[in-house]
């Protein structure tokens, strides 16, 4: 069996080691266009921050590990064309420029994804940058050197990160995005006015609602012209999403409207010869039962190893994702798990939410942490839908438990009953989800019409 991979970093990675795991037999070609595999862009910032002082511990394989599996791994390597009909690649060696063609038994398309770059005047300018791979990242830590001022341009979790990492090694940082609060996908304003001020007591200059017309270098400095105002800048760094680089299936499979593959339970696209995960790949999203397009390291490695195991036949099915992630900024832990409530309103899901405020463990302890959560569940059906947490005391695992609570379909009644641990050292008699799932059930018995 011949199997070519276009595209390594997370699913290819994943993908590769477990079909020939599975597979030990296969023939598996890997084509990545890169120089470098498997690199966490997620740790950029880390770096960046000084929180990560060796940048090769964010990649966790190599081209030689993959060879030494049994790949025969053509990095530099560009696929040029996709051909499902004679299952076919037209490869190109970037540096020879030579061409050749392959065959295929089973295509796997893990081509990732790149940072969408608006037609704005002046954006290809060179103090302007993305952030994305490994040679983006040497760039900005090179440049950072020698920038005072660094603009950053998106306020995701990308861009909010950047903006801490930077603002605590002495540049002068701004951050712009065009929506008027940071990070509104993934938080609500009770979270967000506490992590703009944050920002705000680190010298952090917002410029929020405020939409990028142009880039004007000059002088070796450069102008960002928003709707609302202008702002200099030594180096501007652009976070505002990604789209999946899936051109070269576009029209040969079953694609969402912005060019994410469609696949079934078992990573296969609408042809079944051909597989699809990580950032090229729509991903099924357990809160709304729906596709979506959620480009995260979790649901890459996921992904990829279900291609392995459903190679031949189908064998283990997708659970899908909830979206869980999370960040730590300014001392702060925030993470989130599936919808909020805008988002659920947004797309039509019967949703109600509960916003509490609680100490994690009991005040005769020498010291406690309030911990902001915020519930998101079905008022009819009462199942779970999203949550959100933020503290100084690490939450991050509050998360995951939300998370599986949205995977299983689990009620606010089932959260605010289920046993957990007590003791004053981590948490009250009843856990602070549980307190979060009882205020749920009072805010339905409120809602609930009179008899």
């Amino acid at each position: 069996m011949k199997v070519t991979v276009v595209g390594c970093t997370h699913a290819g990675t994943f993908a590769i080691k477990q079909i020939l795991a599975e597979n030990p037999d296969a023939e598996v070609t890997v084509y990545e266009k890169n120089d470098v595999i498997s690199f966490l862009s997620c740790g950029i910032a880390l770096y960046l921050g000084g929180k990560v002082a060796d940048p090769q511990g964010l990649f966790y394989s190599s081209p030689k590990e993959l060879a030494e599996l049994g790949a025969n791994v053509q990095m530099g390597h560009n696929v040029l064309n996709i051909d499902p009909e004679s299952k076919t690649v037209t490869v190109e060696d970037m540096s020879t420029h030579e061409q050749t063609t392959d065959t295929y038994d089973k295509l796997v398309m893990t081509s990732g994804s790149w940072p969408i770059v608006p037609k704005i005047p002046g954006i290809n300018s060179p103090q302007v940058k993305l952030c994305k791979n490994w040679a983006h990242a040497q760039a900005l830590i090179e440049d950072a050197k020698t920038a005072k001022h660094i603009t950053v341009i998106g306020a995701g979790y990308i861009g909010a990160e950047l903006a801490e990492a930077y603002s605590t090694t002495g540049h002068d940082v701004t951050l712009i995005d065009a929506m008027d609060r940071v990070m509104p996908k993934y938080f609500d304003p009770e979270f967000t006015n506490v992590i703009e001020q944050d920002y705000r007591d680190n010298h952090v200059q917002l410029a929020l609602g405020e939409t990028v017309q142009s880039f004007t270098p000059e002088d070796g400095r450069l102008t960002i012209q928003t709707d609302k105002g202008s702002y200099q800048t030594d180096l501007a760094i652009l976070c505002i999403g990604f789209r999946p680089n899936t051109d070269l299936l576009k029209g040969k499979v079953t694609m969402a409207p912005n060019g994410a593959i469609i696949t079934d339970d078992y990573m296969r696209s609408s042809n079944p010869d051909i597989f699809a995960a990580g950032d090229s790949a729509a991903v099924h999203y357990n809160p709304t039962h729906q596709n979506a397009y959620i480009p995260l390291a979790t649901n890459a490695v996921r992904q990829g190893i279900l291609v392995g195991k459903n190679l031949v036949k189908p064998t283990v099915k997708y659970m899908g994702t909830q979206s869980s992630s999370g960040l730590a900024l300014y001392g702060r832990t925030i993470v989130s798990t599936g919808l909020t409530l805008a988002a659920a309103k947004q797309q039509g899901v019967n949703a109600e939410q509960v916003i509490v405020k609680d100490n994690y463990r009991p005040e005769f302890m020498p010291t406690t942490e309030p911990v902001l959560m915020s519930l998101v569940y079905d008022p009819d059906s009462r199942r779970i839908l999203g949550g959100a947490l933020m503290s100084k005391y690490d939450v991050s695992q509050s998360a995951n438990t939300l998370s599986v609570c949205i995977q299983n379909e689990n009620t606010i009644d089932d959260l605010a009953m289920v046993d957990m641990l007590f003791q004053p050292n981590f948490d009250r008699p009843f856990n602070y989800l549980n307190i979060l799932a009882q205020a749920a059930q009072a805010q339905v018995a409120k809602l609930a019409p009179a008899e």
